[in-house]
């Protein structure tokens, strides 16, 4: 039995016009022979009557926060909506289809209610299924734990997708969204960005980590475990997208050094100085980590450590430390910006290009570090746009590489 699973976004499933173009991807799948698994999201974004912010709005109160279980328990419907909404779409299509929850699809999780980690995915419910449909329409970002309904997070519905995908060794893992694949830059941003026609795990979820906001890297690692395929595709058109997987010449990396360029804005760099080294990070970063503060870009020294959070975090960032006897030093409204690429493993000079580029239009890094495959420096945001695009340009990203 040839499985293909298909997800669809928010604003793939908004209204009639982007349902019936997502149901014509469902129907020619079904039609060449395999059986579909499609995942959606909740309908629509922030302000759509259903979409998850919008139900997550109806029990906000900051002095009495609804419990996490009753929290889940409601942010699900809008998956369970949007299921059903759109099996009935496919039927409309001539497409027998049944709607199921993540529960009902056998997800199974852990009881860390908001952000569960899925344990086991039970396939019998689905191949039951299968033997009288050929397309099921699932229920993303949701699962059922031993304490009831559950959610997955933040790109719950990507990570669902690969989930039931890695359960039903499926073909492909297609992740449908607005635009026609990864790009080498915010195509907002950088007008000569181009689509990326191939990359390898490891690439995908650094750009994703790092800002490019086109799949979850959880879902990703999901996908790599257990050798499934992913591709990153329009809504809107029959074009093929971004093929990922583990090949990493197919991917393009082997003809240039970076593969594409990510920036996360919104940032605050936070500096905390002191002569009592091992106390001092001890302190800083326990303080963080009770406060549920994310750190990120961190760098320690024997006097000092440094460190970005999300601006919306600063004034809190700043009393949390006051309160130790520290005076940490902010410099708020930066952006990183990440260049990654598989072939920048082992290659001298991609650090020397990246400042150099930089320097050149006389943009000032207030930090940097890397991995074997990205290199991450701190500017700041006034620069944003001018640093991606000037980065886009030395790494010679206006041509489209060649795909598999």
């Amino acid at each position: 039995m040839e499985v293909l699973v298909q997800k669809f976004g928010g604003t793939s499933v908004q209204d009639e016009q982007t349902r019936s173009a997502a149901a014509a991807h469902v129907k020619r799948a079904s039609e060449s022979g395999s059986k579909v698994v499609v995942v959606v999201s909740a309908i629509g974004r922030k302000g759509s009557p259903y979409a998850t912010d919008t139900l997550a709005g109806l029990i906000q109160n900051e002095h009495s926060p609804a419990p996490a279980r009753e929290q889940d328990l409601l942010l699900s419907c809008g998956e369970v909506i949007s299921a059903v909404v759109f099996s009935e779409q496919l039927r409309a299509a001539g497409v027998e289809s049944m709607a199921f929850t993540g529960g009902q699809a056998g997800i199974r999780t852990n009881n860390a209610f908001g952000d569960a980690v899925i344990e086991d995915v039970q396939t019998s419910f689905l191949e039951e299924a299968f033997e009288h449909v050929d397309v099921v329409v699932v229920a993303g970002f949701q699962g059922m734990s031993g304490s009831g309904i559950t959610t997955l997070g933040r790109g719950g519905s990507d990570t669902t997708a690969a989930a039931l995908g890695a359960a039903l060794q499926a073909e492909v893992v297609d992740i449908f969204t607005d635009v026609d694949g990864v790009m080498t830059a915010d195509p907002g941003m950088v007008k000569e960005a181009s689509l990326i026609p191939a990359v390898t795990y490891e690439e995908v979820s650094n750009l994703a980590v790092h800002g490019a906001r086109v799949v979850h890297p959880r879902a990703v690692e999901t996908a790599e475990q257990g050798g499934i395929p992913m591709r990153i595709r329009s809504t809107a058109s029959e074009h093929p997208g971004t093929w990922i997987s583990s090949q990493r010449a197919a991917s393009g990396s082997g003809k240039r050094q970076v593969t594409g360029i990510a920036h996360k804005s919104g940032l605050t760099q936070v500096t905390v100085r002191s002569e009592d080294g091992i106390s001092l990070q001890q302190t800083v970063f326990r303080e963080m980590a009770d406060a549920r503060i994310s750190v990120d870009f961190i760098s320690i020294q024997p006097a000092a450590v440094m460190y970005t959070i999300p601006s919306e975090r600063t004034q809190q960032v700043v009393q949390l430390l006051q309160q130790k006897g520290y005076e940490p030093e902010c410099l708020k409204d930066c952006t990183k910006i990440s260049a990654v690429g598989a072939a920048m493993t082992g290659t001298p000079g991609v650090a020397a290009t990246m400042v150099d580029a930089l320097a050149a239009h006389d943009i000032d890094i207030y930090q940097a570090s890397d991995s074997h495959t990205t290199i991450w420096v701190l500017v700041s945001s006034k620069h944003e746009k001018q640093a991606v695009t000037v980065l886009h340009d030395a790494f010679c990203l206006n041509h489209p590489t060649t795909g598999l």
